[in-house]
């Protein structure tokens, strides 16, 4: 999206290419004009426009042709495509939503239902380019292998809200004929039961009069259930006004001139069908990132947790003026487990070792692994003899029980060593040089040496320098 945002106006008139840049250009858009679909895919991939106002029909074609060039080009296929139609012309509205075009506008409009149109959808889009790296889903795990069985999504949730159970009755009845989603209803403007119930995919919200169909639509934008959800603005009469405070309020589309059947279900098809994806995106993104941050065989958190994670907390140390722990195991004679037995006992022994520590440290602190058979504890706020007492119950724990492997009678002795260093925060920025992780982790490296030294299956100390 460019910094102005890009504006494709497409358009077979020249008067009204005019009126539209002049709108647009006010509102500080980047305004780019075509006339006709020849030439366009060179005009799209110089552009790069962030949305295209066409009109529904042009002298060699029609908006529908134009959002087709664009799903055709997985780099341009999520630039929205708003249809212009002539004034009341409700067949060409519902043509232009069967179509697949993002939205409808009628002449003449308003400018500021224009551009709150305008701002809604360069919103929806802004939020579908957020869940995507570098425009690439796959990057994140959410593209699926050509092979994939294909699994058809879920039919979705649709809440309907209105200001009178009969309208609800009413609206249900319609729906019901032509959708197959689970549909409830909830009067204005009690929100309880859709905040209380499983978040809706999408909600039909009655508008009227006055401030409080807005303000409905900005509370549910708001709520943590409802943030993302598609919400479908319904209002009698056409007040442009009305419309665009709606979509500035965080409609997603708004329907004008009463509750139209056929409207409202190609309305609610796409939407439902975008957010699904982008709740997909969102799942695959929380997903990458967590795995970003844990060790795929212990289910530990990594290395690279683990050094923010003790950034932090040293940080946090020097506000606090607490002292905290920090602690590097290693398992003893972990090779020959290994040659002995293969890698895979060795990674069911790692893994049992990781449970055992997780248990001990608890949510006093955290555990990972930091390398093959070594592990990183950091427990905060902790002094020096209850750092030491966990240091040595650890110990304990690893080296009381053998560690029996699954099918068999054998069992593996398994002991430990620990280098601990104990951090007060006047030791963490001396001489004003700024504290890094990696030096207390190679501090109490330096005590996991003197354990293996000394004989290992122990703890050994190495205390702030004075």
């Amino acid at each position: 999206m460019s910094v102005q945002g890009t504006i494709l106006v497409l358009d077979g008139v020249s008067t009204n290419r005019i009126m539209l840049k002049v709108q647009l250009t006010a509102a500080w858009y980047h305004v780019v004009q075509g006339e006709r679909l020849r030439g366009l895919p060179t005009l799209l991939r110089r552009s790069q426009p962030d949305l295209v106002l066409a009109a529904q029909t042009l002298p060699d074609g029609k908006a529908a042709d134009v959002k087709k060039l664009l799903a055709g080009d997985p780099t341009l296929a999520d630039i929205p495509v708003v249809a212009i139609t002539q004034q009341n012309d409700k067949a060409a509205r519902i043509q232009a939503l069967a179509d697949g075009l993002d939205d409808v506008l009628a002449y003449p409009f308003k400018d500021t239902l224009l551009l709150a149109h305008v701002r809604s959808l360069l919103r929806i889009r802004g939020k579908q380019q957020e869940l995507r790296i570098n425009d690439e889903p796959k990057s994140i795990g959410f593209a699926e292998p050509q092979t994939a069985f294909y699994k058809p999504p879920p039919a979705g949730l649709v809440a309907l809200l209105a200001h009178s159970t009969r309208t609800n009755s009413t609206w249900r009845k319609a729906l019901s004929k032509q959708m197959p989603n689970s549909i409830s209803t909830h009067t204005l403007p009690n929100l309880k039961g859709i905040l209380s119930a499983p978040a809706p995919d999408a909600i039909v919200v009655e508008l009227g009069p006055g401030a409080a169909g807005q303000t409905i639509l900005s509370d549910l934008r708001s709520r943590a259930t409802t943030r993302h959800s598609a919400l479908i603005g319904v209002m009698q009469g056409d007040n442009a006004d009305l419309a665009a405070e709606a979509l500035d309020w965080g409609a997603d589309a708004v329907c004008q001139g009463g509750f139209e059947t056929d409207e409202i279900v190609l309305r609610l098809k796409r939407h439902i069908a975008r957010k699904q994806t982008d709740d997909k995106l969102r799942a695959s993104l929380r997903k990458g990132l967590t795995d970003s941050l844990t060790d795929a065989l212990t289910g530990l958190h990594n290395r690279r947790f683990a050094m923010s994670a003790l950034d932090q907390i040293a940080r946090k140390s020097l506000n606090s003026g607490r002292s905290f722990a920090v602690m590097v195991a290693d398992l003893d004679h972990f090779k020959s487990i290994n040659d002995r037995f293969g890698h895979s006992v060795g990674d069911l022994v790692l893994t049992e070792v990781a449970g055992r520590l997780q248990r001990t440290v608890e949510k006093a602190g955290f555990v990972a692994r930091i390398g093959g058979e070594e592990f990183l504890i950091c427990i905060p706020d902790v002094p020096q003899e209850n750092a030491l007492e966990t240091a040595d119950l650890i110990c304990d724990r690893i080296c009381a029980e053998p560690f029996r492997l699954p099918d068999s009678q054998l069992s593996i002795p398994v002991t430990i060593s620990i280098g601990l260093r104990l951090c007060e925060p006047w030791s963490l920025n001396r001489s004003g040089s700024p504290f890094l992780a990696g030096d207390l982790l190679k501090s109490a490296d330096i005590a996991l040496y003197a354990a293996k030294k000394a004989g290992r299956n122990q703890v050994q100390i190495r205390p702030d320098a004075a």
